[in-house]
């Protein structure tokens, strides 16, 4: 991991901070799929207890799931890799049970990657006074990384848990991790962001 600059204690506004859940849904956290470093258990788990704090603190909590109507609002590059046809099973996008819990939180559907394009997610944050986001979720090399640039050029200050995300292989979570984020924001543990919410 790379060595981040933690010297100044963090400080985060209850009231201009959210917690941005990226994708933990049945149709995804269910595939059976092993996921790196961390294992899907371990990622919810994580990103449950950065929730019940966000919503102790009364901060602003958004669960984004990926969904789709009938295939033609999802995205269909020609690409090098050929990607199997996908019929999205029933429940495909449910949150999971950890997640659904949280009645007052912000469910958006995006249809592609991020999280931000297509979807009312800036809208939501701004009209709030929101100015930093918590990102988690998976897939940490797909849906938040693309999620963490979209917000670096919508000018937020980003915060990423590394504990709480995972990607197909622990290769492409620590590069995201140790090469990009801490380029457009900074790296911390749970029980750091959670200690640091006022």
């Amino acid at each position: 991991m790379t060595e981040l600059n933690n010297s100044a204690k963090d400080a985060f506004d209850a009231k201009k901070t959210a917690l941005v859940v990226i994708d933990l849904q049945k149709g995804i956290a269910s595939l059976g799929r092993p996921m790196a470093p961390n294992s899907v258990e371990h990622v919810i788990g994580a990103a449950g207890k950065l929730a019940e704090a966000f919503t102790e603190k009364g901060a602003f909590v958004v669960l984004v799931r990926v969904s789709a109507t009938d295939g033609k609002d999802m995205l269909h590059p020609r690409t090098d890799v050929e990607m199997p046809a996908m019929k999205l099973p029933e429940g495909f996008d449910q949150l999971v049970p950890e997640m659904a819990r949280f009645e007052n939180a912000l469910v958006l559907t995006k249809r592609q990657w991020g999280a931000f394009y297509g979807t009312e997610l800036d809208l939501q944050l701004r009209r709030r006074g929101i100015d930093t986001i918590v990102l988690c979720g998976i897939s940490t090399s797909i849906g938040v990384d693309t999620t963490a640039r979209e917000a670096y050029q919508h000018g937020y200050h980003q915060v990423f848990v590394e504990e709480a995300m995972a990607a197909s292989s622990a290769d492409e979570h620590h590069y995201v991790v140790n090469k990009l984020f801490p380029r457009i924001g900074k790296v911390r543990t749970a029980d750091e962001v959670i200690a640091a919410l006022e």
